[in-house]
């Protein structure tokens, strides 16, 4: 369990800092973090960093792929929490 809490927090801060750079780099018009990156990131996990990022650096709030696909990989991610809390699964 210790593990999957230690990931979570890992992955979150990586999509954070994701979406920053990402921002940063759009702001000097510089080569940008693809946005399938930013995705597979929120996907693999790092979705409420990817949420807080969004809303921190005011960024990629109007694509709708963001605005609408974050928050459905958060709904996810908590029915798969609260799925696995239910069960017999131990890790």
């Amino acid at each position: 369990m210790l593990f999957v809490v230690l990931y979570l927090i890992c992955i979150n801060m990586i999509s954070f800092a994701l979406f920053g750079l990402d921002k940063s780099r759009a702001v000097k018009r510089q080569w940008r973090i693809p946005e399938k990156t930013l995705l597979f990131a929120a996907l693999i996990g790092g979705a409420f960093g990817a949420e807080t990022g969004m809303l921190c650096f005011r960024h990629k709030t109007k694509h709708a792929r963001f605005r609408i696909g974050i928050p459905a990989i958060i709904i996810l991610h908590l029915l798969i929490g609260i799925s696995i809390s239910l069960s017999d699964i131990s890790f």
